[in-house]
């Protein structure tokens, strides 16, 4: 196992000036600690008006707001995009630079705009974008190297291009030179507001111009020490095109760099010798331009042919501990470990150090799940309670990321996502869901859900659904239908649709590439003050709405519980449930839940639903009459529950899009 490098572990152990000795990385952690004791007081629950003040937003308490920053059971990831969250420019100009579209900084995450992600029920904060990454800027002055537009996607860059792994993201700092100390400030705040921070680690591959200004002492740039006349050796970083030099590729009139615009160093070429692999494993000296041409592939110890040059883990370890895994590893000869795992593991170490809670990986499943087991036993070695997510689109290896490769969580994309927006669109039934449930029954407390991403189509687009409150359905099944955390991405609980040209960025996402307004957001956001005071009436009711479905996450502890199917017993009845509907329970020894849902955007529903023996008897309830009472929203309660030894029944009324999330009371 490698160790730690002397300053890190002097990092890692100083105490500090306070009235207690605590190690640097346990700072952040007693700060949340001492707001969970402030927290009842301090955040509230937004509650919007819109009927009677479209551009006001009372502030009320509420019982059912999450308040710990300390680990939750359903956890709620709020993702943003760092550089855009506190942009206020409104130009938008396609290909525009910094100055014309404006930036957003780290420091416009104040204590009011904490304030206001955490009535959303979140817990984690995933700031997307703070690794520094290639862009096109100056930054000269601060000893910073000028990276070519030939190999930068858009004018602000890829964040999954990182070029330096040891500082921040110089955009994003009102003082380029202060801007690490600037992302710790950020940290601290957003402990005291009582959530836990998430970054980026991109294991797959690093920007070609990477060079790191702040590493620790001791530690080298990727590929430093690299023997570049051979194509793999398993201590490279990289692979090589031997004794060829890198070619820029040809790019199509709408992927020009900068959009065509004239730049000193746009010339069509990079100097790169050897040229290296191409970050998606492209392996010619000329990549394509649908290739990830802009970043290198990072070496795993696996061969050219496949085959692999790394130690195993034994059989049996899918059912061992972290610390377990931990273990194994601490026995493993250090010159047997790839140079690149240790590497990624100093990375980890030196974030964690700096009071980062946990990491969202980009691309997991393009790295090998042993080093997962190496790399993430040691951060839970660390911390425990650190958060790891990962990027993983092939359902077949969900499991041996989740049991070998030690992952918290993983994308629900290629099941539950893919269904639900197929549903929103009329292009399949609700029967999809019950059916994608299914497959993950299993692993389901490890899937994370989402309807919105920066990888995917904004809710609002029209090449999604058109409309923020066709989704709602979706998002309420998504919410609720497991142990699984929700993601929510910046700008969706207003009804952001993307349809912003941006430049190397098209409609229909928010881009990543470039310096852009978000409207929406930007309404909400009203110039720092964080009141809705530019949102229009509806924007304010999707919010609300958000609000109170996802802090029901944390106050409904029958969401932490067990499923209850109700889909199959009344798909085929004929009692007024069809394939609009999708009807589930969730329950626990303190709290049985029935929630319902209407996809339907212009059928209001008429229905008995009816519950199976099967599940009363799991409710343990005694044959009688019970109330309902509704949680998303202040209605009139709905009919009673009557319980049989038979089963159950409840005649419901939805309107289109409705949901209900229903507490079976005492009878």
């Amino acid at each position: 196992m490698p160790k730690a490098h002397p300053d890190l572990n002097r990092l890692l152990n100083k105490p500090l000036n306070i009235t207690v000795n605590i190690p640097l990385n346990k700072l952040s952690a007693a700060l949340c600690s001492a707001a969970l004791m402030l927290s009842a007081q301090t955040f509230a629950l937004p509650q919007m008006e819109a009927a009677t003040n479209a551009k006001t937003a009372s502030v009320q308490s509420s019982d059912a707001q999450s308040t710990s920053c300390e680990r939750v059971t359903k956890p709620v990831i709020y993702q943003v995009f760092t550089r855009l969250f506190g942009n206020t420019q409104t130009t938008n100009i396609p290909w525009g630079t910094k100055a014309q579209n404006g930036v957003g900084k780290m420091s416009d995450f104040t204590p009011k705009a904490l304030e206001s992600i955490k009535s959303l029920g979140v817990s984690h904060i995933w700031y997307t974008g703070i690794p520094h990454h290639a862009l096109v800027g100056d930054y000269s002055q601060y000893g910073i190297s000028t990276d070519d537009p030939d190999v930068v996607k858009g004018h602000a860059g890829s964040p999954y291009s990182v070029k330096d792994y040891y500082n921040v993201n110089p955009d994003l700092a009102d003082n380029p030179a202060k801007r690490l100390e600037e992302f710790e400030a950020l940290i601290a705040r957003t402990h005291e507001a009582g959530m836990q921070v998430i970054i980026d680690i991109v294991p797959n591959h690093v920007a070609r111009g990477y060079h790191s200004l702040s590493a620790p002492k001791g530690v080298t740039d990727f590929g430093a020490n690299d023997n570049t006349q051979l194509s793999y050796a398993r201590d490279n970083n990289f692979y090589y095109v031997v004794d060829t030099p890198f070619e820029v590729p040809s790019l199509s009139p709408d992927l020009k760099p900068l959009g065509g615009e004239p730049h000193p160093l746009v010339d069509g070429k990079f100097d790169e010798f050897p040229a290296k692999w191409t970050g998606n494993g492209a392996r010619a000296a000329k990549p394509d331009q649908n290739d990830w041409y802009e970043t290198v592939k990072i070496n795993y110890g696996v061969k050219p042919d496949g085959s692999v040059d790394y130690p195993q883990l034994p059989v049996g370890y899918s059912s061992k501990s972290a610390s377990e895994h931990y273990a194994f590893w601490q026995q493993v000869p250090k010159d047997s470990i790839p140079s690149s795992w240790i590497k990624f593991n100093e990375i980890a170490q030196y974030w964690l150090a700096k009071g980062v809670d946990g990491f969202r990986y980009d691309m997991a499943e393009m790295v090998p799940v042993a080093f997962w087991s190496y790399l993430n036993s040691h951060i839970k070695q660390t911390n425990p309670d650190a958060l790891l997510l990962a990027e993983v689109y092939t359902p077949s290896r969900y499991r041996d990321y989740i049991h070998l490769g030690k992952m918290d969580y993983l994308y629900d994309k290629v099941g539950l996502y893919d269904s639900l927006k197929a549903i929103i669109q009329g292009k399949a039934g609700t029967q999809a869901i019950e059916r994608d449930r299914n497959s993950v029954e299993d692993i389901a407390e490890h899937m994370l859900h989402f309807l919105e991403n920066h990888d995917e189509q904004r809710i609002a687009s029209p090449e999604f659904a058109g409309n923020p409150k066709s989704a709602l359905p979706a998002m309420v099944v998504s919410t609720t239908l497991s142990q699984a955390p929700t993601l929510l991405y910046f700008g969706q609980e207003v009804g952001e649709d993307g349809s912003e040209d941006a430049g190397f960025g098209k409609p229909s996402r928010t881009s990543i590439f470039d310096y852009i307004g978000v409207p929406a957001h930007q309404r909400f956001m009203n110039k720092g003050k964080f009141d809705g005071g530019q949102s229009s009436k509806e924007e304010l009711s999707l919010r609300a709405y958000y609000a109170k479905l996802l802090n029901l996450s944390h106050s409904l502890s029958a969401l932490s519980g067990k499923y209850g199917d109700l889909h199959r017993a009344n798909i085929d009845h004929g009692k007024g449930y069809d394939a609009d509907l999708f009807a589930f329970s969730r329950f626990d020894d303190k709290q049985r839940l029935i929630i319902v849902s209407n996809f339907s955007k212009d059928k209001a529903k008429h229905l008995t639903l009816e519950l199976p023996p099967a599940l009363v008897k799991r409710w343990q309830l005694a044959p009688g009459t019970y109330p309902l009472k509704e949680m998303l929203s202040d209605k009139e309660p709905t009919a009673p529950l009557t319980l049989t030894t038979k089963g159950g029944q409840v005649t419901l009324n939805l309107a289109p899009l409705e949901s209900k999330v229903l507490v079976v009371g005492e009878k």
